[in-house]
């Protein structure tokens, strides 16, 4: 049974189409990141997993149950892209807040645990008013954890991050994965998404028009040798012809000095399969 499951989704407001028949699982265990440019239906298909929005058409499920059921909320963990918690509170009161909403019995062993993981564990008497937006947002991936979900939906949980930040979140993240927590991350930063993330998502005009693994979706642009004539590029060889092409310039007479396979990045990829829309 896939954590999360949308099998034909379809959402409409008004005249505008959000989302066309959209497919998408994420198994357990796995991470799944959904890119896509502004207005692609993103956000819209994340409302939907935690039960914000209703679909026009289809279903989505979470472990199983009805997207927005009490059984589904009870598995979910969230954190939205544009939250907010009350400025007068610290730390601590918000994750206290929190666990009641979330029915958890941690307590304060919990809440010192989930600080510590998002190196906050100085902060606990800190007011929100007065943190950083990098503390404040991994304050907020510190709240989607609370009760150990095993599904979690995290919409840009790195916007706000510096590069130390954005590390922190990543390392969680394979930790989580690692114990068998099943992540749906929604980011722009596809730098990220390619680190972290088994399997992509491309979601333009309300449709997925590309899905795989980083690797999967990356395409072979050709071999570059590096001999004593020079650096050149064998274009449409693969990594299955590299051991050849060294054999052959070697036999040449050339002294090879390296030996690289090229494949596009997950950014090119991108930007092919959304046209050059910017987000």
């Amino acid at each position: 049974m896939p954590a999360i499951a949308v099998h034909g989704l379809e959402k409409r407001y008004g005249s505008v189409q959000a989302l066309r028949g959209v497919d998408l699982a994420v198994e357990e265990g796995e991470l799944v990141g959904l890119l896509g440019p502004n207005g692609a239906g993103k956000s819209t298909l994340v409302k939907i997993a935690v039960g914000l929005v209703k679909a026009t058409r289809g279903r989505a499920e979470v472990a199983g149950a009805r997207a927005g059921s009490s059984a589904a909320r009870e598995q979910l963990g969230y954190l939205a892209e544009l939250f907010r918690f009350p400025g007068w509170y610290t730390a601590d009161e918000v994750l206290t807040l929190h666990q009641r909403l979330a029915r958890s019995d941690g307590g304060a062993a919990e809440r010192k645990r989930l600080l510590e993981l998002v190196a906050l564990a100085d902060a606990s008497d800190r007011r929100v008013d007065g943190m950083s937006k990098g503390m404040q947002q991994r304050l907020g991936v510190a709240q989607a954890l609370i009760g150990s979900p095993p599904v979690l939906i995290l919409d840009e949980p790195t916007s706000a991050l510096d590069p130390a930040g954005r590390r922190i979140v990543r390392v969680l993240l394979e930790d989580l994965r690692a114990k068998g927590v099943s992540v749906l991350l929604n980011s722009h930063l596809l730098s990220e998404i390619e680190l972290v993330c088994d399997r992509v998502a491309i979601l333009v005009g309300g449709e997925v028009v590309a899905a795989g693994s980083p690797a999967e979706l990356s395409q072979p642009r050709g071999v570059e040798l590096e001999t004593d004539e020079g650096t050149h590029i064998v274009e449409g060889a693969t990594r299955e012809d590299a051991a050849r092409l060294v054999a052959d310039a070697v036999a040449a007479g050339r002294q090879v000095y390296g030996v690289r396979v090229l494949s596009s990045t997950l950014e090119e990829t991108y930007l092919e399969a959304v046209g050059g829309q910017v987000s």
